[in-house]
């Protein structure tokens, strides 16, 4: 009797043990996933950061950078964004400490300081068209919309992404699966505010020269 006991509760260990090894490769393969993930967006904005170079004397006899971008308004854009990863990271760091409560608060305010960006990005977007500087008025226009767009559309999905995590860690807390999650969600934040530092100075810094 002992001796199936003993036999028994091994046979449970080894399932466990089992269990945990599939779960962590589980883990593992998903964030493989992401970054592969990753790569292709660097395609995508590789291709596009091509398209606008190529295009962006193509103003067709309309407005350029120049007379369109505004100083405060990007570098305002630049150092909110900026922000923003510096509290993704304070997020990250509180994560491995295992506070949640400090996580869930630096999440909330690196998801607050993207919504401001994405609002700086929508009110010059819109004041643009106001003066006829719309997406089809030029390649130049096209090219622009298209490149900040893509980065601006990326920001507001993290954002949804940032919120539905945040939900799940009130629910569930930091265990393996939402610390994964966070820990992706951090790593796709520094991914835009690195794309972001090649829009600062390809297509405004170079813009208002």
């Amino acid at each position: 009797m002992a001796h199936t006991a003993v036999h028994q509760a091994s046979r449970g260990q080894t399932a466990a043990h089992a269990h945990a090894a599939e779960h962590h490769d589980q883990e593992g393969l998903k964030i493989l996933g992401f970054w592969i993930f990753l790569v292709t967006d660097c395609l995508l904005f590789g291709t596009l950061f091509a398209a606008y170079v190529v295009l962006r004397t193509h103003t067709d006899g309309g407005p350029n950078g120049k007379e369109l971008f505004e100083v405060p308004g990007f570098v305002a854009e630049t150092f909110i964004l900026l922000t923003s990863s510096f509290t993704s990271g304070l997020a990250a760091l509180a994560m491995n400490q295992g506070k949640r409560n400090q996580l869930l608060g630096w999440l909330a305010v690196t998801a607050l300081l993207g919504a401001c960006f994405v609002g700086f990005e929508v009110s010059e977007f819109a004041k643009m068209a106001g003066e006829g500087a719309t997406i089809s008025r030029s390649a130049f226009l096209s090219a622009f919309f298209t490149l900040v767009g893509t980065h601006g559309l990326h920001v507001s999905l993290g954002l949804v992404w940032m919120t539905a995590i945040m939900l799940q860690l009130r629910r569930r807390g930091i265990t393996a699966v939402t610390r994964r999650k966070v820990f992706v969600i951090s790593l796709y934040w520094h991914f835009l505010d690195a794309v972001w530092i090649f829009l600062f100075t390809v297509v405004y810094l170079m813009g208002v020269m």
